[in-house]
């Protein structure tokens, strides 16, 4: 959908001096209706906007995270409040460990999206409801899709 030159990729994924078709118009309190053309320019835009502003958000997160990572290191005399702390820097790294995978399937969806791939199910090819898509804009799969995928997962988790 998105031409891209050569150049090198910034952390926000976007191309350097790429090419881009021209922008699309999209109000502010645009949502994708089940009424329109499925992932018509305006629905791509939303999704990519979405994306790009989570990925943003997550990015920010962990940048707060670092930086509060090297001002906290201090020595703290008490046994207990110094396990407390230890504790809660390993919950924020864990945390920031799942989102770093989350920025990868964001990174996926947004090649998706420039491949002309995004808002069809993996498995099916059918569309993925716009609802769905919505709520979790990283989706590879239709509902019904997921739900399989679970339950066999579930039956050979079993074994």
């Amino acid at each position: 959908m998105f031409e891209k030159s050569n150049k090198e990729t910034d952390i926000m994924g976007q191309t350097e001096g790429a090419e881009m078709k021209q922008e699309v118009f999209l109000p502010d309190d645009y949502r994708p209706a089940e009424d329109e053309p499925f992932m018509n320019e305006r629905q791509v835009e939303y999704f990519r906007r979405k994306l790009i502003n989570w990925k943003h958000d997550i990015l920010a997160d962990s940048r707060d995270t670092i930086e509060g990572l090297q001002d906290g290191t201090r020595n703290i005399p008490d046994v207990a409040d110094r396990a407390s702390e230890e504790t809660d820097r390993a919950l924020e790294l864990r945390t920031r460990d799942r989102q770093r995978k989350l920025v990868a399937k964001i990174d996926s969806a947004l090649r998706r999206i420039e491949e002309g791939e995004y808002g069809y199910c993996d498995v099916t090819g059918e569309p993925i409801s716009l609802k769905r898509l919505d709520a979790r804009p990283i989706a590879t799969m239709s509902l019904e899709a997921q739900e399989r995928h679970e339950r066999r997962e579930k039956v050979h988790r079993d074994d």
